[in-house]
């Protein structure tokens, strides 16, 4: 899930030049770095179900590290393992830039409030657009963490929103299946528009 910052620090795939200008250039060359392997709209792992974790072992504590380091650079409160090519059931988020990243393996939201809230979400998968999404606004979560120990959060507000988010991703459901229509076609417009440009800039 995208980080929901300044205007002028919002994520987007295309820019105007004295935008980037305003910009830390070390900061911006390590968000490009960390996007470059985050899997976009239109990928298929995205829209499939993912596969359970069944090791906890270094290599997953290995790649629970990388996706952590991946989703700062990238400006990111939260990250799901099919963002990244890989179907595993994994997330990680963290809630601000001291907040210690939290894992959640084979994640199951066991219930949810009948309370919800409407708020924007964006998505490093969708970068640069930003809809409208209703969610529970209290859920509770079973998982496992990276070492394989049994895990229970009990989440409200923005962090009950980015494990439904991520818990989305690994179900192979997106943001844009679950925004109004006419934001869900607006986004899309704009997706087209920015790919158009992006091929005519490269023409």
């Amino acid at each position: 899930m995208a980080e929901r910052v300044e205007p002028e620090h919002e994520v987007e795939e295309l820019v105007e030049e004295e935008e980037v200008v305003k910009r830390d250039p070390e900061v911006e060359a390590r968000r490009a770095a960390a996007m470059s392997f985050v899997r976009r709209l239109g990928d298929p792992i995205l829209k499939s179900s993912a596969t359970p974790v069944d090791r906890f072992d270094d290599q997953l504590r290995s790649q629970v590290s990388r996706m952590a380091g991946l989703m700062k650079d990238a400006i990111g409160v939260g990250l799901a393992a099919p963002q990244l090519g890989i179907s595993q059931r994994l997330l990680i988020y963290r809630l601000g830039t001291e907040a210690p990243v939290i894992a959640l393996a084979n994640p199951e939201i066991e219930w949810w409030s009948e309370e919800v809230e409407t708020a924007e979400e964006g998505c490093l998968s969708i970068p640069g657009v930003t809809v409208d999404v209703d969610r529970p606004l209290h859920v509770r979560v079973r998982a496992k963490d990276e070492h394989g120990e049994d895990r229970v959060v009990e989440a409200s507000g923005l962090e009950a929103r980015v494990i439904q988010h991520e818990v989305d991703h690994l179900d192979g459901v997106l943001m844009l299946d679950r925004c109004p229509r006419d934001q869900r076609k607006e986004a899309m417009r704009l997706l087209r528009e920015r790919e158009r440009a992006r091929s005519e800039a490269a023409a």
